[in-house]
């Protein structure tokens, strides 16, 4: 598990390819990598890697399968990118983010960027497929950094995240442009909750499922919003 807080900066030393297996030799800042050993984990980007070969205290391998290439920005990258990196959190960490699982759901183009003054918006194209679980005040990952999604618009297709000046210095957000991809995991307690309401909803509507969501529409809401409104109500004001 990761916190979904940005640990560090790392740059790609080396890509080579051998029998469907892609292998990184990552550069990290020094210090990061202490007591780190083969077969623990290391967010890249937001993906979970595998360490396989400690090569020096600042330089470290990692293999990466085809399904990880297909799904992520891995496959796009070339020597001397920089990443984003997070060590996995240990037993008793503070989340502050939110707890992240390293397994990206996809990749998404950037839109559009904003600066204002030292705040840093970006607009991210949101597909069909993952937009029931994006809601405004959300929580999100991109590239492994847990973020609050700031707006949404779902008929547009778009999302959007602001960037406070401690994020974009810990972070690669601002090397990225126009067309650049990102990595995205959803925030697994929506998607849990959105799943289950409307799993529910069909198995005891059925027929009757359409003229409810004919009703929700006509509230400005549907069942999905309705699924996200639950957990928000089922969570401790606390947190």
């Amino acid at each position: 598990m990761f916190t979904g807080i940005v640990q560090s900066i790392a740059t790609l030393n080396h890509i080579s390819d051998q029998g469907g297996i892609r292998t990184f030799i990552i550069d990290f800042q020094p210090g990061f990598c202490d007591g780190l050993e083969i077969g623990a984990s290391v967010a890249v980007d937001g993906v979970c890697l595998t360490v396989t070969e400690l090569i020096s205290e600042v330089q470290v391998k990692f293999d990466v399968m085809l399904q990880s290439l297909l799904i992520t920005t891995l496959s796009e990258y070339e020597p001397g990118t920089t990443v984003n990196v997070e060590r996995a959190a240990r037993d008793g960490a503070e989340i502050g983010g939110h707890p992240l699982s390293g397994h990206v759901d996809f990749k998404t183009p950037i839109l559009a960027v904003q600066q204002i003054e030292d705040n840093y918006c970006l607009r991210l194209k949101l597909t069909d497929t993952w937009k029931r679980y994006v809601f405004p005040k959300g929580y999100i990952a991109l590239n492994g950094a847990s973020l609050t999604l700031s707006a949404v618009n779902k008929q547009e297709g778009w999302f959007e995240v602001w960037l406070i000046p401690e994020t974009r210095r810990m972070t690669v957000f601002e090397q990225k442009a126009v067309g650049d991809h990102i990595n995205v995991e959803i925030e697994r307690g929506t998607q849990v909750v959105v799943d289950t309401v409307r799993d529910t909803l069909e198995e005891n509507l059925g027929a009757l499922l359409p003229a409810f969501e004919k009703l929700l529409a006509q509230q400005g809401m549907d069942i999905d919003t309705l699924g996200q409104n639950m957990k928000a109500l089922g969570t401790p004001k606390s947190q």
